[in-house]
């Protein structure tokens, strides 16, 4: 029917909403460990607004569906120096059963 789907990962973004998580205390501790990660790893810890990264969704949303591996989780990455990219990372997932379950749905929607 032209409907496609896509797993993204956002990666990780600190605004006032992640700060409900965790108590406050948790937080206090955890920033000064998470920015020393973010140096070194591929998921880079962004700002919400004035960052120049572009998250996976807007990636996703320029690309043509029907070429996107629907076995593909997409992550929005930044390395070390702040290049932003997106990589895909094939997802764990056996395809016959994924077909199995997508023959189902298809049943159960005749239902």
């Amino acid at each position: 029917q032209g409907l496609y789907s896509s797993v993204v990962c956002p990666g990780l973004v600190m605004s006032n909403m992640t700060y409900r998580i965790l108590p406050v205390f948790l937080w206090t501790l955890l920033m000064p460990i998470m920015w020393l990660v973010s140096g070194s790893a591929a998921v880079f810890v962004k700002a919400p607004l004035g960052s120049l990264c572009c998250s996976s969704q807007v990636w996703l949303f320029k690309q043509k569906p029907e070429y996107l591996d629907s076995l593909v989780k997409y992550h929005s990455c930044t390395s070390g120096l702040g290049k932003c990219y997106v990589e895909p990372r094939k997802m764990d997932v056996d395809e016959d059963i994924a077909e199995k379950l997508y023959q189902k749905l298809l049943e159960l929607e005749e239902q």
